[in-house]
Order: structure tokens, then C-alpha cells, then sequence
């Protein structure tokens, strides 16, 4: 039973990533790269993700009754297959029109049939006493897959670029991309076979005979899970900082697309590390704790980016607070969903819990991507990037408020 259980978290851990890569990793990695061959500025990107989060916010309310009605297998490999499907239109390096459909389609597959059952899954596997080391060892796994990912596809951009990236086109950099993203399609197909192989239909839990908002309406009485939304919505902000690594190196050091990318990766390799050093941390202390401790670290790394005084330092200095803000980023991602284990959420409306507080804090996808494009597009240099790590600031600031009073609210269940 071990066994079988390590390679159901394993297959959690690869398509937990895997589902994202499309339409997230490969602009996080790629930034400069993606702007170029698509021929558009930060807003216009911003407007695609901003788009893809609107249609997710209605994803999220829908598929936590949805996962609570049906197996989780079933709603994974569909949601994989479509999600990979839109891939082969997105390697033709299509219109600014094209590429805003397709995020808006994929608001609607990564998210309606895959995220609140995946996520409803691995509170079922990891048990009740472990949520922190079961979250935090699936997103450190996550974390590990997009780190292993974005590494390799780095090297082979520069192995598809017919010169050196100094010296690369536009149609150069164009046709390299197309080939990276046919690469990431092709991971995404393979991870829905991995379901169909490695989640038994037998640990799904026993469904509902119908779909229902009941769970919704009982999840909402509980404080903790506002408070639960809150803190997700100011760590997401922090993750979606993460996109700008790869720019921040371009613009403010002067670094080419290659070298670009390979700071980006810098930020991949923290997370399995927070995240699973997290997750231990939390079962042996407090979940909500551990989060403070997280959020405090995420303000102070974007303070010091947000002062400029990294400007005119060596590479070293720019890569540890990079690494440094992202160690309190991704222990975040490792803890925001253990702390159901704090606020005594029943199972059986797990499913509608997760959909509330995913419509909340998953909201920057609706306004970061375009709150960057205005940022930065209209301050160009370093001080745009300055003042994007100015707002994530206050957003932790207001997360460490939220994980302080989430701490209070529990404090009685715990």
C-alpha cells in the first residue's frame, strides 16, 4: 500500500506541473524569448493571462461541486488531453487574437475538470495527521518537475537557435520557441496516460448522486476559510512575480535571452526545497505559523529588489535574492491548502471549500497579468521592475495580517 500510494503522489507531483506548462511556464522561463516571437508588448501578454483568469474564476466555483459529484481520474485525463490539444496551436506562433483564445480555453481546461479534484485529492492520500508533509512533498515534487523542465528546455533553446543568442532573429527565436512548446505538448499528453496507468478508479472518493452548492454554502460560514482565501490570493501575487525574473535579468543587467532564462531557473530550483521544507516544518509546528515565517521572508526579498540596490552588484548577489524571495514564494505554495488541517474543514464539502477559496485567491490571474504590462511597460529599465517588487511588498504584508488572524481563528481546533 505504500508503494501504490508513493506512485499515486508521484503522478500528482508530474501533472500538478505539467498541466501549467503551456500556458504558465513557458512565458515564465521564456519571457523575453515569448515577447519576441510573438511580436507583443507586456500589456498585450498581461490582457491573454488576464483572460485566462477570468474564465478560471468561473472554473474554480464550478469545479469544486464538480469534483465533489464525480472521480477525479476521469476529470484529470480529460482535462490533460484538452489542455494539450490547444498546445499544437500555440507551436504556430499564432495572432495576438489567436493566443488570447487559446488562454481562454485554457482557463477552462486546466481548471474546471483538474484543479479542485486534484487538489481534494491529495488531502485524501496524504491523511489528515500530514497535510503539510503531503502538500508540501507534492508541490516540492511539482516543483522539482518545472525545475527539471525549465532547466532543459533552457539548453534546448540555445541547441534550436541556429546561432548565438546575441546575434538571434526574430525568426530565429520564432521557430526555436515553436519547437519548445511542441515539446512541452508532448509532456502533457504522456502525463494523462500516466493517470490512466497509475490512479486507480478505487481510490476516488464515493461520489454525490448529484451537483449541489450546499458544500459551498457550508464552507462559507467558516471565518478560516476567508481568511484561508486571503492569504492564497497575497502568496499568489508572489508567485506571479516569479513570471518577471527572467525580464528583471534582461532589463536591469543587461543579459541575453539564454542567460535571461537561466536566472528565471534559479527560481524553479527554490521551490521543491521550500516547499517541502515547509510542509515538514508545519506538521511539527503550526501550519499558519510557518506561513508568517514565509511571508515575512517573501516582503523582505521584494523590498531589497524593490530599493534598486542590487543594480550594480555581481551576478552572485542577484542570484541568492533571487533565490532568497522565492524560498518564501514557494513555501507558501508548499502550506496555503494544509491549512484545511487547521480549520477542521469536513471532506465531504472539501471539494466546494477548495472552489471558494481558489475563486478569491487565484484572482490575480485576472489583474496581475495586466497590473505588469502597465508597470512595466511604462517604466522602462529597472525602475519598472522596482516598482512591481514594491507592490508584492504590500500584498505580503497583508498576507502576514491574514496568516496572524487565520493562527487566532484555529487556535481552538488545533
Amino acid at each position: 500500500m505504500k508503494f501504490k500510494q508513493a506512485t499515486i503522489l508521484v503522478t500528482l507531483m508530474i501533472i500538478g506541473e505539467s498541466i501549467f506548462l503551456l500556458p504558465f511556464v513557458v512565458t515564465r522561463v521564456f519571457r523575453p524569448t515569448f515577447l519576441t516571437a510573438f511580436g507583443i508588448d507586456n500589456l498585450q501578454l498581461g490582457t491573454a493571462f488576464s483572460v485566462y483568469g477570468i474564465v478560471a474564476m468561473v472554473s474554480y466555483f464550478l469545479g469544486g461541486p464538480l469534483a465533489d459529484r464525480f472521480p477525479p481520474k476521469k476529470l484529470l485525463i480529460f482535462s490533460l488531453l484538452a489542455t494539450a490539444a490547444a498546445g499544437f496551436s500555440m507551436a504556430t506562433i499564432p495572432s495576438l487574437t489567436t493566443l488570447t483564445l487559446l488562454y481562454g480555453f485554457w482557463g477552462f481546461s486546466t481548471i474546471l475538470f483538474f484543479w479542485s479534484a486534484y487538489i481534494k485529492g491529495i488531502r485524501q492520500f496524504g491523511g489528515e495527521n500530514a497535510q503539510g508533509k503531503s502538500h508540501g512533498l507534492v508541490d516540492g515534487g511539482r516543483g522539482f518537475v518545472a525545475a527539471l523542465v525549465a532547466s532543459g528546455s533552457v539548453f534546448l533553446l540555445d541547441a534550436f537557435l541556429p546561432v548565438s543568442a546575441e546575434v538571434a532573429t526574430a525568426a530565429n527565436l520564432s521557430n526555436a520557441l515553436s519547437k519548445i512548446i511542441l515539446c512541452f505538448t508532448a509532456i502533457v499528453i504522456l502525463c494523462a496516460a500516466l493517470v490512466w496507468w497509475f490512479i486507480p478508479s478505487e481510490t476516488d472518493s464515493t461520489p454525490s448522486d448529484k451537483l449541489s452548492l450546499k458544500g459551498v454554502r457550508q464552507a462559507l460560514k467558516h471565518r478560516s476559510v476567508w481568511l484561508q482565501s486571503i492569504i492564497l490570493l497575497c502568496a499568489y501575487v508572489g508567485y506571479k512575480c516569479t513570471d518577471d525574473f527572467g525580464l528583471y535579468a534582461q532589463d536591469t543587467f543587461g543579459y541575453d535571452d539564454v542567460t535571461s532564462a537561466h536566472i528565471a531557473t534559479i527560481s524553479f530550483w527554490m521551490r521543491p526545497i521550500a516547499a517541502i521544507l515547509a510542509g515538514y516544518l508545519g506538521d511539527r509546528l503550526i501550519h499558519s505559523q510557518v506561513v508568517k515565517y514565509a511571508f515575512i521572508i517573501m516582503t523582505l526579498g521584494a523590498i531589497i529588489i524593490a530599493t534598486g540596490v542590487l543594480q550594480h552588484t555581481a551576478f552572485a548577489f542577484v542570484a541568492i535574492s533571487i533565490a532568497s524571495t522565492s524560498l518564501g514564494i514557494y513555501a507558501l505554495r508548499g502550506l496555503y491548502y494544509a491549512l484545511f488541517q487547521e480549520s477542521q474543514i469536513p471532506l465531504t464539502y472539501t471539494g466546494a471549500a477548495i472552489g471558494f477559496i481558489s475563486v478569491v485567491g487565484y484572482t490575480p490571474d485576472v489583474f496581475m497579468g495586466p497590473l505588469m504590462g502597465v508597470i512595466l511597460d511604462n517604466n522602462p529599465g529597472a525602475l519598472g521592475h522596482q516598482y512591481l517588487f514594491a507592490v508584492l511588498s504590500v500584498f505580503g504584508l497583508i498576507g502576514l495580517i491574514a496568516a496572524q488572524l487565520f493562527k487566532k481563528e484555529t487556535a481552538e481546533t488545533i
